[in-house]
């Protein structure tokens, strides 16, 4: 039975992971946070590792408030990059593939095509600079890797903005939401089902030797005032949404203006097809409000 290790379990994805794991019989998940497994420890990492043959690492562990990032640099960088080196490190010595997860935030967001794998990284943030530091030390210290950028990721579950947008529309009239930054919203649970996929695609494939990085959000593209728009009329909520520029929006970290992910690579070698976003915010706000 192939045994997978989870970390940062009770995130988003985490616990989307967590809800599909009773359809795998032939999967053994092993679900961690920090009260199981504190992963800025490489002893504890190492420990945890003992007699449990794991032969998978899913990284969902992140510091992932962007605009606190900028004022916690240290925080933002012990779990963003100094653990995830542990864990490159830990899975490197176990002959463990290691599945890591990343942002859009690793880009500039200078560009007007949707950005592929192998462009160049250049983040605006403390946030995007920690987490492409994790890149890096996964790519420097485990070779059996993937590194899986996503964007936009929202679920039932945590904090995420279509949450916040319903309990908004619920207790306003009227919201302001940006219009001029364009990306695509990641159903949380479409990414682990795309997760498992791969873990499974890598045990068939014993000659498998695909390894780096790849991109996945759901498809197509839209701003975040769209994506508003959208949950208000999925949700039937009464509550008007207004488009506002970002320099209308004070914040402390800088957003790309333009995020959109080039998926063609994860859609070839592992052969996952991949729900437009507008066709998964109903599934994703009935298992709310059920």
């Amino acid at each position: 039975m192939t045994k997978i290790l989870i970390t940062g379990s009770k995130g988003q994805l985490g616990t989307e992971i967590k809800e599909l794991s009773a359809k795998f019989s032939n999967l053994q998940f092993f679900f961690t946070d920090i009260e199981e497994l504190d992963i800025s420890s490489l002893d504890a990492i190492s420990n945890y590792l003992k007699d449990k043959q794991i032969s998978y690492i899913v990284n969902c562990a992140a510091y992932t408030n962007v605009d606190q990032a900028e004022e916690n640099e240290d925080a933002a960088r012990l779990i963003n990059a100094d653990a995830v080196k542990n864990l490159a490190t830990a899975a490197s010595q176990n002959n463990i593939t290691l599945i890591h997860i990343s942002t859009d935030y690793v880009f500039s967001g200078d560009n007007s095509t949707p950005y592929t794998e192998d462009q160049k990284a250049k983040p605006m943030g403390v946030y995007g600079r920690t987490k492409f530091e994790g890149e890096e030390n996964v790519r420097s210290t485990c070779k059996k890797h993937i590194i899986i950028r996503t964007s936009w990721l929202y679920s039932p579950f945590g904090k995420n903005f279509l949450k916040t947008m319903l309990r908004l529309g619920k207790e306003k009239d009227s919201l302001g939401v940006v219009s001029d930054q364009i990306g695509t919203p990641t159903y949380a649970h479409d990414l682990a089902s795309a997760i498992i996929r791969i873990i499974e695609s890598i045990d068939k494939n014993s000659k498998f030797n695909d390894f780096g990085t790849y991109h996945y959000s759901n498809e197509g593209v839209c701003s975040w005032y769209d994506f508003a728009t959208e949950i208000q009329n999925t949700s039937k909520n009464k509550c008007k949404i207004n488009s506002i520029e970002s320099m209308d929006f004070q914040c402390l970290a800088k957003r790309p203006h333009y995020s959109v992910l080039n998926k063609s690579k994860i859609k070839h070698i592992f052969t996952i097809e991949i729900p437009h976003w507008r066709s998964r915010i109903e599934h994703c706000i009935k298992r709310i409000t059920e």
